[in-house]
């Protein structure tokens, strides 16, 4: 196994918690043997190990290892990062934009190869879950504008029949590299994926009305009010119950 020396300090240093240490490592070796040496060790690192690294962003520099990343690399660690418990899902939020909307990169390579994994539509449903009701308001009516919503939801089958209706934002009125932007690509670009998510989403939405786990609730097209939500009084936060924790 080529670079075993690297892999084991930066599994190391991981599990000391000295992520900035394990970064470095990384960074060195692409500084000492090129960005291909790199990739491999990467490729050699368990995606809990790549989630530890990239979930720690630092969004005032660029990093060597989110622009290296394969989107399999990265959908594998997406996927468990809700092992963290991180309520504020902002480390989520972070890497995801980094990696997907990273200078020269393919968001939809991304997204495509998250959807493709078990746990991949939960990752994204995590990833909105602070802005729920704007994307209901996106999905029934192409804007983020939730000041009237009136909490009528639109059927799954509905949500089918218009899945390519004509955008009424255009994609450079919403190109924030951010959960705008990403939602955009979903509806418009991945239109199974985005109802899959919102699917998802509506689930969480709805245990959080009712205090439950979200897996102890069925997916229902039915009203879910939505005025508390994504308005700064209240947030859905739902605890996964049988996933230990990564940290």
């Amino acid at each position: 196994m080529k670079h075993l020396a690297l892999i084991e300090k930066t599994q190391s240093l991981i599990a000391a918690g000295d992520i900035v240490g394990a970064e470095s490592a990384l960074v060195e070796l692409a500084d000492q043997q090129g960005d291909g040496a790199l990739v491999e060790a990467l490729a050699q690192l368990p995606p809990k190990d790549v989630l530890a690294v990239i979930r720690e962003y630092d969004d005032s520099k660029a990093s060597i290892i989110n622009m290296m990343l394969t989107p399999e690399q990265f959908a594998r660690a997406v996927v468990i990062e809700k092992q963290y418990r991180d309520l504020t899902r902002s480390h989520l939020r972070g890497m995801m934009n980094a990696v997907i909307f990273r200078a020269g990169g393919d968001p939809l390579a991304f997204l495509t190869t998250i959807g493709d994994l078990e746990g991949g539509s939960e990752a994204l449903a995590d990833y909105f879950e602070e802005k729920w009701s704007r994307v209901e308001a996106f999905a029934r009516t192409g804007t983020f504008d939730a000041a009237d919503d009136d909490g009528e939801i639109v059927p799954e089958d509905d949500l089918r029949a218009n899945a390519w209706a004509r955008p009424r934002l255009e994609h450079d009125e919403v190109a924030d590299q951010d959960w705008m932007e990403m939602a955009w690509l979903l509806r418009y670009e991945m239109p199974d994926l985005f109802i899959e998510m919102l699917v998802v989403l509506r689930a969480k939405a709805r245990a959080f009305e009712l205090g439950l786990d979200a897996d102890d609730v069925e997916p229902d097209d039915g009203k879910v009010e939505t005025r508390d939500t994504d308005l700064g009084t209240v947030t859905p936060v739902v605890l996964d119950s049988d996933e230990e924790s990564a940290i």
